[in-house]
């Protein structure tokens, strides 16, 4: 098979040298992909929203299976171009596309549906945002309603903090909407639940967890995600039942009452408070950097499972994984995530990998078979192993190798597992 892969990321990177390592791929090309990518696949520098310039592009190359990384593309309803055009392509509808798209839809959904999510009210002038606040407590998390970079959310712990950010939001700081939702703050532990749903089916792909902050000790603002490991322990046979019963099941459902079912991979966003679980958010697609960390441990070959869900067959697969865990550090350019310096030279030449430590690209380009920093988050370094300190101290090995100036990352990913169930 011929594979188009859109996107630039981590995730992509580590999508790409699941889809090289199938028998059942032929050619490989990322739309644009990095200079991890270029070394499994052929880079194709085009727009992926010019859905007319991409469906071309398909046509040109004879592409069997397109697979959307990014949720953009998903949003802007990639999916319905290339059905419409009779293109295979894995990942969800337009309208589907809505459970990431627009914040406000999600959380409708959850109420109508009964699904356990923090109280919320949908706001969309300074008067709705007054009737929240007389009626909650401090903290309260406003989260701006469409696409934002991961950007648009914020924990807030005074009313001052919450009126500047919500009229930014009113003022359109984001070009997806104007619209808000505002959230009580929930106490727990997050996690991240990875599916791949077909119009029948869905089986579990992995659970990680993430760490959203620059700072050590969980400090500084959000960013796109620091580091990840999986599987996710805090997730065991039971609370796995709710998760999917009081939560998948009832959206599955709704979005096929619709006539709207959902295809491609699903986070599913959690927060967990005194074992029950609450959906703090929905993507469309696998998460990065929890891809990075999943991928390296699925045993299953992922175009079979990809094809498997196009075909509406995924019950026909059975999915297995290595009993090796997995960590995984992302090596930030300076200044990120404000404005962090770009273009900088990587050399990787004298890195030696063994067969269970990879490097991922994220934000770099290939200029003359030298790699160069293109991002903030420029490099994901992935080990698999049974002990997560381990693990840790091996990433921080291939970090120290890499001996690049101009990044930084955080050393202290995986903290809480470490310190719940391993000695220092």
């Amino acid at each position: 098979m011929n594979i188009a892969l859109i996107g630039s990321g981590g995730r992509e990177n580590s999508l790409c040298k699941k889809i090289y390592d199938s028998s059942i791929t032929n050619k490989i090309y990322c739309i644009p992909g990095n200079a991890g990518t270029a070394l499994l696949a052929r880079n194709l520098d085009i727009d992926f929203l010019d859905f007319k310039k991409l469906l071309s592009t398909i046509e040109f190359y004879n592409i069997n299976l397109v697979v959307v990384g990014p949720e953009l593309p998903l949003v802007r309803g990639i999916v319905d171009f290339l059905k419409k055009n009779n293109i295979k392509v894995f990942g969800p509808d337009k309208y589907a596309a809505q459970l990431e798209g627009s914040k406000s839809f999600m959380k409708s959904l959850c109420k109508r549906y009964k699904i356990p999510t923090a109280g919320f009210k949908i706001c969309k002038n300074k008067k709705d945002v007054k009737i929240f606040l007389a009626q909650h407590r401090m903290p309260i998390v406003v989260k701006a309603d469409g696409l934002a970079g991961g950007k648009g959310v914020v924990i807030c712990h005074s009313e001052k903090i919450v009126e500047n950010f919500t009229k930014q939001i009113f003022l359109g700081k984001f070009k997806s909407s104007k619209k808000l939702v505002l959230e009580e703050f929930l106490e727990g532990e997050e996690v991240s639940y990875f599916l791949i749903v077909d119009k029948n089916n869905f089986s579990f792909i992995g659970s990680a967890q993430d760490h959203k902050r620059v700072g050590e000790n969980d400090t500084g603002p959000n960013t796109g995600g620091m580091g990840a490991y999986s599987p996710a322990p805090i997730i065991n046979n039971h609370l796995e039942k709710k998760i999917i019963n009081k939560i998948v099941e009832p959206t599955l459902q709704a979005l096929k009452s619709k006539k709207h079912p959902y295809t491609g991979f699903l986070y599913v966003g959690l927060m967990i408070k005194d074992n029950e679980p609450y959906l703090i958010e929905y993507n469309v697609r696998m998460g990065d950097p929890e891809c990075q960390v999943i991928m390296p441990r699925l045993q299953t070959d992922l175009v079979q499972l990809l094809n498997a869900s196009v075909q509406n067959k995924l019950d026909e697969v059975k999915i297995k994984w290595s009993q090796d865990m997995c960590m995984s550090i992302v090596l930030c350019a300076k200044g990120y995530p404000n404005k962090n310096i770009i273009n900088k030279k990587i050399k990787l030449d004298n890195v030696k990998l063994t067969k269970k430590c990879f490097i991922f690209h994220a934000s770099t380009k290939m200029k003359n078979g030298v790699v160069f920093s293109n991002g903030g988050r420029v490099l994901n370094i992935v080990v698999l192993g049974s002990s997560f300190l381990k693990m840790r101290r091996k990433i921080y090995e291939i970090i120290k190798d890499i001996n690049w100036k101009h990044g930084f990352f955080r050393k202290d990913i995986g903290w809480r597992v470490i310190k719940k169930n391993e000695n220092r």
